[in-house]
């Protein structure tokens, strides 16, 4: 349902009359819509975990740095309604769904191939720096908001923010 439509269109109503049961059943699993939208997510993160830890995890640092991204802004692009909510820590805060035990590793996979590349440790903040492109570029494509701006290959814009990072 969240693929369908837009995150604020889900409700426990809504879910509950897509699964046939009574508009009450959720709550008996899910105490609070929040609960609900911690286990979408972590779900969600996981379906990306499952494709992003393997790309992270690549020998070659520049391999696994650009598989990383080009595989996170994809499922942001083909998934938007799911990357926005894996990504809102600030509505999941303290929901359930340890969703920041699953997107930290991908931060900490990420420094750690930054760090191979570069041959030492390097800043939490030049890592931050590389995320928050990559990240960026995701979200922007994700909600389309580029497309009347320019056209530009999500390639072409990674390549372009790994000039500047690597």
């Amino acid at each position: 349902m969240l693929e369908k439509s837009h995150i604020h269109a889900l409700s426990l109503r809504a879910i509950a009359r897509a699964a046939g049961v009574s508009h009450g059943a959720p709550r008996h699993h899910f105490p609070t819509y929040a609960a609900l939208l911690a286990e979408i997510a972590r779900r969600g993160a996981d379906d990306l975990d499952a494709m992003l830890a393997p790309a992270l995890a690549v020998p070659d640092a520049t391999e696994a740095l650009w598989s990383g991204a080009a595989v996170y802004v994809r499922f942001a692009i083909e998934r938007p309604e799911m990357f926005e909510l894996i990504t809102r820590h600030d509505l999941l805060e303290g929901a359930g769904g340890n969703l920041r035990e699953v997107t930290s590793s991908w931060f900490r996979a990420a420094a750690q191939a930054l760090a191979r590349l570069r041959g030492d440790a390097v800043p939490e903040t030049q890592v931050l720096a590389l995320w928050a492109n990559v990240h960026g570029l995701a979200a922007l494509l994700s909600r389309r908001t580029t497309d009347p701006i320019v056209a530009v290959a999500p390639e072409a814009a990674l390549e372009a923010i790994f000039r500047v990072h690597l």
